[in-house]
């Protein structure tokens, strides 16, 4: 009996380990991928703002994006990201700002400013872009990226992804973070 135990603890014990091990691989190999040139959208992910200002999260995610449209200036933006607790602006608005002070024409920048979660950042793009469109650059912090891809999937887009770096501050945070979501994901994300 003494032996069953053991076994059925170290099975309990390797499980969550391997879903962990699994998980990490998924997240590390998304963030790793380069987008190709000339895709002709992108859209950048929401991420908090501190009143009007960005987060790191999110000033590393139109960082990132920014150089994508430098090198392909015939892609349009989409700006994805609504007004939480504590934003005065939308991340959207906030995002186009940073575009527009930065060279790119608002004419390349789309804004969806209803959105508040990963979910809704796609479905709501969609709705702006149109069910035509399926080739997108998706642009987010290296942790979430693999998550953003499923949801984007699941929602008719064919993503290609292009990592943000993950603020060192927050980066275990996220991370940890990150495991239960894309259960979370795998399971109501539909």
């Amino acid at each position: 009996m003494k032996k069953k135990l053991l076994i059925f603890g170290a099975v309990l014990l390797c499980l969550p380990i391997s879903y962990l091990a699994f998980v990490h691989s998924l997240m590390t190999k998304a963030a790793q991928q380069e987008p190709p040139n000339d895709i002709a959208h992108v859209i950048v992910l929401g991420a908090k703002l501190n009143g009007d200002v960005m987060s790191l999260s999110l000033y590393y995610r139109v960082r990132e994006a920014l150089h994508y449209l430098e090198d392909n200036p015939k892609a349009k933006v989409i700006v994805s990201g609504g007004q939480g607790e504590g934003e005065w602006i939308t991340e959207a608005s906030a995002m186009a700002t940073y575009f527009i002070e930065n060279g790119i024409e608002e004419n390349r920048i789309i804004l969806e400013e209803l959105s508040t979660t990963t979910f809704e950042n796609f479905k709501f793009s969609r709705g702006k872009i149109g069910e035509e469109i399926k080739e997108v650059v998706v642009v987010t912090n290296d942790f979430h990226l693999y998550r953003a891809m499923v949801i984007a999937r699941r929602q008719g887009f064919e993503p290609y992804p292009l990592a943000a770096e993950t603020p060192r501050v927050v980066r275990e945070k996220l991370w940890t973070r990150e495991y239960v979501a894309i259960l979370k994901t795998w399971i109501f994300d539909r």
